[in-house]
This record gives structure tokens, C-alpha cells and sequence, in this order.
């Protein structure tokens, strides 16, 4: 019998990571300080908008004057969306083809 992998593990696992460590630290701070909404938020508008697709990288920038989300994610029939939310109102900015890396 293999061992179970602990719960957080699989968490962690499943769950696309920011795009890098200042992403999450910038974030973290501008949600503690009431500047945006938190991720779970951002999630839920950006399924209304393109259904239940797969979330595959998050990005969150400051740019013009104000802080984004950009999402990258799979629509359910298999296309790559990119998705530009402004973090503070979960208001689309923007939404194109995604990059083929």
C-alpha cells in the first residue's frame, strides 16, 4: 500500500501557484490593507465569465494606477483565455487568446 499524501500536500498540489513570491506577498499586503479582493472573489468572477474552466496561472500586477489580476485558463471546450480583472472591483479590464508557450 503506497502512503497517503497529507491533505495540505494535495492542497497545495491542485491549486496553481501566483506567479512568483512577490506576487503573493504584494497581494497578501494590498488584501490585509482592504485595496482589493481576495482571490477566491477574483475566482468566482472570472468562472461567471468564461464557465468552469482550469485555472492554470495567476498573475497580479500593479499597473496604471491601479492593481490586476491576470488569469490564465482553459474555457471547458479546450481554448486558452486570458482574463485581466481589476483586483479591487473583480471588473473585466480585458480578455484575449491565451499565449501558446
Amino acid at each position: 500500500m503506497r502512503p497517503l499524501l497529507s491533505l495540505p500536500l494535495l492542497i497545495t498540489l491542485a491549486l496553481p501557484a501566483l506567479a512568483d513570491a512577490d506576487d503573493h506577498d504584494r497581494a497578501r499586503n494590498a488584501l490585509e490593507r482592504g485595496q482589493i479582493l481576495p482571490l477566491t472573489d477574483i475566482l468566482t468572477i472570472a468562472r461567471d465569465r468564461i464557465g468552469d474552466g482550469r485555472l492554470i496561472e495567476v498573475e497580479f500586477e500593479y499597473h496604471e494606477g491601479r492593481y490586476i489580476y491576470e488569469l490564465e485558463m482553459i474555457t471547458p471546450d479546450g481554448r486558452m483565455m486570458e482574463l485581466e480583472l481589476d483586483a479591487a472591483t473583480g471588473t473585466e479590464i480585458g480578455a484575449h487568446p491565451g499565449r501558446d508557450d
